[in-house]
């Protein structure tokens, strides 16, 4: 500990002990009846007390100097997925990294994982994880320990990932040797699977569409393989696949017939062959909505812009809906009343007159404005927004997710895709939202978050409108392509938004349709409801309960929560396996039941990779420093821990400066020096 002046000089210790001095003399130097003992006496803890409060005003810093020896951390991270126990012969064994830790002791801390799909504390050898992700692990160990002395990783895995990045680049970011454990077997062992199933999830009844499977087959050359379809149990189809090499893959164009109307699904099935590694991933189930007809879109607009193309494209990605373009002077041209919604795209002040039919009649509509839009005739013919334009400016406007949106949903990466795109354009002003309105984007302008929507959904009297307040989707899908290679957010929200305002023109009083018919195991399985009255109005006063019951026959009732003016239900995690689902309800005298059938997948992802990836572990720890080991040869790596030079312990400097005013002993000692000076005055007949 030590003292020093900062931004003070040092010369006012002296000026400081002198004006002690001064004091003390000018109180003692004609004392009475104190002998001169004393007189020193209480001379010099006056002195000393005046010094020290002189000092306590100049207000010098103390610099106090600690040293803390870390000792270096080794961090072992262990494949708890489920492609580990595929190859037991390979496995390290139970107490192999418990007896690494004991090996060594004390001088080194030691931290134990296991991970999969997430980084887990501690070690097991369950291996039980349904996904893999190498990446992540590393992400995770690299933030929990960022500051601290890692001294090695070690990485006890086979290599396989089916999520995340390539682990190479996260293993960059750990500035540590890493010691891998090469688990697993690299020679290929004897297997068949179907690893992809291209298909589009509408077919039109009557017609026959195309399905694109990927089957593989591995150590098998000279053998078949026996495909079969099967539509709803009913089998469909067969087919045999000679396998001409000992890693075969193969894409097999199956050509299917839609004779039935409504949700079908089909399974394809590899039959399984002699020694094969695993039978769960030979089978894979779609399901395919068979429609009537498509539903005709219509998209008005008085000029040409970017954006018209594409909407036009992101709502033909789905194959129930058919686009049309036109500009407003061809309108009478056209069937107005034969499409099933309209696209209303930045109208003029003139134009609003000219679509009166439209405006008048019962179809859904989509509003969509911009720095064109007459924001009167937009405000008169529609209540889902009022937009308030003082001036002739134009401003930028980020979309702001509402997660609180129940009238449809959309993926959490579509919602999070949507948050980073670029802005849209607007004209200046307020924005608000009407108050039936459900509100599934708000307006960010620049880092600030507004209430304005953006894009707001409204049920007017059975007809359900849609208003959007910026241009310039065209930023959008060229910012999302190029951030993530598709344009995947942007087509889900214009397919699911036009999915929505068109779902009650087929006339329907009640609608149960889940999120997805395929769950992926340990996913909550999530349904929608929609009761519509004679007037076609949304409402949710009745109760929907839904049965959803197994192969097996086990029954699972659910009750569905009103949200908005519908309702939902999130009836959490099921076991895998085939659900039909029968749902019911009464509105007055009348009941409704609907129902269908879904799909808990099992994930087969840890099946479809065995042949262990030896290369990647080796690279990543050579280009740490460390070194790539079979599980034989765990026993080794106390010494190659020991005999590295770069792992050793960190003695780190802490230098701390505080006030001198701040110190608490410096008041108890001037206290106890005024309390020794009243005591010997005292003694001495001065008080």
């Amino acid at each position: 500990m030590s003292i020093t002046w900062g931004s003070v000089s040092g010369w006012w210790a002296p000026v400081c002990l002198l004006l002690g001095l001064l004091y003390a003399w000018l109180m003692y130097r004609q004392p009475v009846q104190l002998a001169k003992g004393p007189r020193n006496a209480l001379f010099a803890l006056r002195a000393v007390v005046v010094t020290v409060l002189a000092l306590l005003l100049v207000s010098p810093l103390i610099r106090s100097v600690s040293y803390q020896p870390q000792k270096p951390v080794i961090l072992i991270a262990q494949d708890n997925s489920a492609s580990i126990k595929l190859f037991s012969k390979t496995l390290p064994a139970a107490d192999a990294f418990s007896s690494l830790k004991k090996q060594l002791g004390d001088d080194y801390e030691v931290h134990e994982f296991s991970f999969s799909r997430d980084l887990q504390d501690g070690l097991t050898n369950s291996y039980n994880g349904t996904q893999t992700n190498i990446s992540n692990a590393l992400h995770q160990l690299n933030e929990r320990f960022v500051n601290r002395n890692i001294g090695a990783l070690v990485l006890a895995t086979d290599g396989l990932y089916n999520l995340g990045s390539d682990p190479q680049y996260e293993a960059r970011n750990i500035k540590a040797n890493i010691y891998t454990i090469a688990l697993g077997d690299t020679v290929p062992r004897r297997d068949l699977l179907i690893s992809n199933v291209n298909y589009n999830k509408t077919a039109f009844l009557g017609n026959d569409f195309e399905v694109e499977l990927l089957a593989e087959a591995y150590q098998g050359k000279g053998e078949d393989m026996h495909l079969s379809v099967t539509e709803d149990g009913r089998q469909v189809l067969s087919h045999n696949i000679s396998i001409a090499s000992a890693s075969f893959k193969k894409v097999i164009p199956l050509k299917l017939n839609a004779d039935k109307k409504g949700i079908r699904k089909f399974t394809f099935n590899l039959a399984p062959v002699k020694n094969e590694l695993s039978v769960q991933n030979n089978s894979e189930t779609i399901y395919i909505e068979v429609l009537d007809a498509r539903q005709k879109v219509l998209i008005l607009y008085d000029n040409p812009h970017p954006d018209i193309s594409i909407i036009k494209q992101s709502i033909e990605t789905n194959r129930n809906f058919e686009v049309k373009t036109s500009l407003i002077a061809d309108l009478t041209s056209l069937k107005a009343i034969d499409y099933n919604l309209a696209i209303l795209y930045q109208l003029s002040a003139g134009s609003y007159s000219k679509v009166q039919t439209l405006l008048k009649s019962k179809m859904p509509l989509w509003f969509i404005a911009g720095t064109q839009t007459d924001l009167q005739g937009l405000n008169a013919n529609q209540k889902a927004v009022k937009a308030l334009a003082g001036r002739e400016e134009v401003q930028e406007i980020f979309a702001q997710p509402v997660t609180s949106f129940s009238a449809f949903t959309l993926s959490d990466s579509t919602l999070s895709k949507l948050g980073k795109l670029p802005p849209l354009l607007a004209q200046f002003g307020s924005y608000e939202a009407g108050p039936s309105a459900s509100v599934l984007l708000k307006q960010k302008i620049g880092n600030v978050a507004t209430n304005y929507p953006l894009l707001a959904f409204n049920d007017e009297g059975g007809r359900r409108i849609a208003v959007l307040t910026g241009e310039g989707i065209w930023r959008w899908q060229l910012a999302e392509f190029k951030e993530f290679g598709n344009h995947h957010a942007v087509e889900e929200l214009f397919s699911g938004s036009v999915q929505y305002l068109t779902a009650n023109a087929n006339r329907e009083r009640f609608r149960v349709y889940p999120s997805k018919n395929i769950f992926d195991e340990g996913e909550n399985i999530l349904l929608n409801a929609e009761l519509y009255n004679d007037a076609l109005e949304l409402v949710n006063t009745p109760d929907v309960k839904i049965d959803l019951k197994n192969q097996s026959g086990k029954n699972y009732s659910f009750l569905f929560t009103r949200i908005g003016q519908s309702y939902q239900l999130n009836a959490g995690v099921l076991p895998v396996g085939e659900y039909t689902w029968l749902a019911t309800t009464k509105n007055g005298k009348q009941q409704f039941t609907a129902k269908g059938q879904l799909t808990v997948k099992q994930l087969n992802l840890e099946t479809r990779q065995s042949t262990a990836n030896h290369q990647l572990l080796k690279t990543i720890a050579e280009r740490s420093g460390g070194k790539m080991l079979q599980p034989s040869e765990i026993g080794k790596l106390a010494d190659l821990i020991r005999k590295n030079e770069n792992i050793k312990t960190v003695v780190y400097e802490d230098k701390r400066y505080s006030d001198i005013i701040d110190i608490k002993w410096i008041f108890v000692l001037i206290l106890l020096l005024l309390s020794a000076e009243w005591f010997l005055r005292k003694r001495e007949g001065e008080v």
